[in-house]
């Protein structure tokens, strides 16, 4: 294994981080909830799922709009990044979707709910959480790259 050292962008990452940062910190400052994108996303698929309408689930869709609208936004400063190759093919996409949908229902919780906002809130149920699905995914890859 190598690294690609010409892609090593600790600016980008820094700044990159602090404006996840800065959005986390608003977010539970401005309404008291942190902002698991899991969470923020399933009030408005309950709502739909449910019959019922988005009333009151204004501020989750905005969230939800800003990041479907940030690359859009960025490509009109800089171009994307390269997302590198996926050669999982569709079922293994579809497959991997639903494992890491069930991991964030068994954790109550996602990657941006426990690593972002738990962790800084020093959480054990964060740690906890963020343990397991970093090991999860160093076996995981471990087991594609190594063994099959």
């Amino acid at each position: 294994m190598t690294i690609a050292w010409n892609a090593f962008t600790p600016a980008n990452a820094l700044l990159g981080g602090a404006v996840i940062g800065l959005a986390c910190a608003l977010y539970i400052l401005g309404i008291g909830r942190v902002a698991g994108i899991s969470g923020i996303v399933a009030g408005p698929l309950r709502s739909l799922l449910g019959g019922a309408t988005l009333a009151g689930q204004g501020l989750r869709l905005y969230f939800i709009a800003g990041l479907l609208l940030a690359p859009w936004l960025w490509r009109l400063v800089a171009p994307l990044p390269s997302a590198g190759g996926v050669d999982v093919g569709t079922l293994g996409l579809v497959l991997a979707g639903l494992l890491v949908g069930t991991g964030v229902r068994m954790g109550n919780g996602c990657t941006s709910g426990h690593g972002v906002c738990g962790l800084s809130r020093l959480s054990l149920r964060s740690l906890v959480n963020v343990a397991t699905f970093m090991a999860a995914g160093v076996a995981a890859v471990f087991v594609l790259r190594h063994l099959l």
